[in-house]
Parts: C-alpha cells; structure tokens; sequence
C-alpha cells in the first residue's frame, strides 16, 4: 500500500494531538493516510498497553486512515540505532510515502525527541540505495525517500516554521484525541493524575489551536517545524 503521508509518535495518541486535524483535512482531500506508533506506551501510568491499542483503533477509525500499526519498541528505553532505523526504513520503503510527519523536534517526554530524530534519521537512510532490506515474502526492496518530513509540536509551545488551517477539522481531531478514554481528563477516573489527565491539559488543545489560528487569520490552526526552508512557487500560494 503507498501512502501519501505517514504520520507517525513515540506512543499512541502523539499523532492524534499533535496533528489529528490536519490527517483529518487531507483524508477529506483524498489523501492516503497511514500511522506508525513506534511503542505501546506501557510505561504510561494510566491504563495499559491493551487499553491503549484498543483506543488506538477506535481513533483510527475516527480519523479515517488507511493503515496503523504499532513497532512495539521498548517505551521509554528506545534508541536511535541502527537495529531501530532498518525497522522504520523497512516500513518507510513498505508504505513509500511522499511526506512524514513525526513527533516534536524538542519536548518534554525524552521519547519525543528521541522518535523525531529516528524517523528524521530513518527518512535519509531509506533512500540510500547500498542498504539493503526485505520484505516479509524475502524480496529485496527499493530505496525510497519521502520528499517532505515535517515535525508536529507537542508539549512545549515551539515556535512553528508554518501552520495549517484545521477550522473544519478540530471536532474530528477532538474525537480521536478523546476516544483515549484511559489518559485524558475524566472526573470519574480513580486512576493517578499526570500532566496530560488534567481539564486544563485537555482544553490546552483548543485553545492553541485557536491561539495559533488568530495569528493567522483563520479559526484553528495547528504548527509544524520543518529541518530545511519551505519553498513556496508564488507569494499568491501564502495566506
């Protein structure tokens, strides 16, 4: 199956926050769109890895998309090698997708970072036809390289390189974040709270978005960093 972007986050839910309305926005435009989660998210003090997959399908049909399918790296202890990089380069030539989108350049969970630098790392490496991986049936497949990698902003408030208007798309995004039902703000839950469990963390999510959409001109925006310029063929193609 190619894809036209991959999405993919350290842990269940990362692609849903963090870029839930603008897969929603392109699968509407008719984009093939897949997710990788690279862990299960054991380690997560609420819920379990179970719980944690079956809410990652009910988003997954929320969302719409094509594909998702989870590495079952280790949560918390993964590491940019080589061993974790054939994993994703296999995928990566698997699925041939013309852009990614991973998780934040800089954030407060090390696994964001750690999985923005591997995908980042992985992306180039797939392209270099001398590494050579197979796929299941032992045939040799080709490199392939996506043309755009593009960074979602997660916990910290990073300054985007560029936004995309999500104003049609933040209830789907809303609904997928909130299918979760183990991690986010309920005030029924007896389980401990984290950062994330809290009222104020679930509507931090509007409000950036919205936040970033004034500065923009529209309702909802959501942000993205990118590791080299955005090209543009006009100055009429800007909003």
């Amino acid at each position: 199956m190619k894809l036209d972007i991959l999405a993919i986050g350290a842990h269940p839910d990362d692609v849903e926050l963090g870029c839930g309305a603008t897969i929603a926005k392109e699968i509407a435009n008719g984009k093939k769109v897949g997710i990788i989660d690279l862990t299960q998210g054991e380690l997560g003090t609420r819920g379990t890895a179970e719980t944690r997959f079956e809410e990652a399908e009910n988003a997954s049909k929320i969302l719409g998309v094509s594909m998702r399918l989870n590495l079952k790296f280790a949560d918390g202890f993964f590491v940019n090698d080589k061993t974790h990089q054939l994993v994703l380069i296999n995928k990566i030539r698997e699925y041939q997708p013309e852009i990614v989108i991973c998780n934040a350049i800089d954030d407060r969970h090390i696994d964001h970072s750690k999985g923005s630098k591997l995908v980042s790392d992985a992306c180039f490496l797939s392209g270099l036809v001398k590494i050579e991986t197979k796929t299941e049936a032992g045939e040799l497949q080709n490199a392939w390289r996506p043309k755009y990698v593009y960074h979602y902003i997660q916990w910290k408030n990073l300054e985007p390189d560029f936004v995309v208007d999500v104003s049609e798309f933040m209830e789907t995004k809303m609904k997928a974040v909130l299918a979760y039902k183990t991690q986010f703000y309920d005030a029924n839950s007896k389980e401990p709270e984290t950062p994330i469990s809290s009222k104020n963390f679930t509507d931090s999510i509007l409000y950036r978005a919205r936040d970033l959409g004034r500065l923009v001109g529209v309702e909802y925006a959501e942000g993205f960093n990118v590791e080299r310029f955005v090209a543009v063929d006009s100055l009429f193609n800007l909003k």
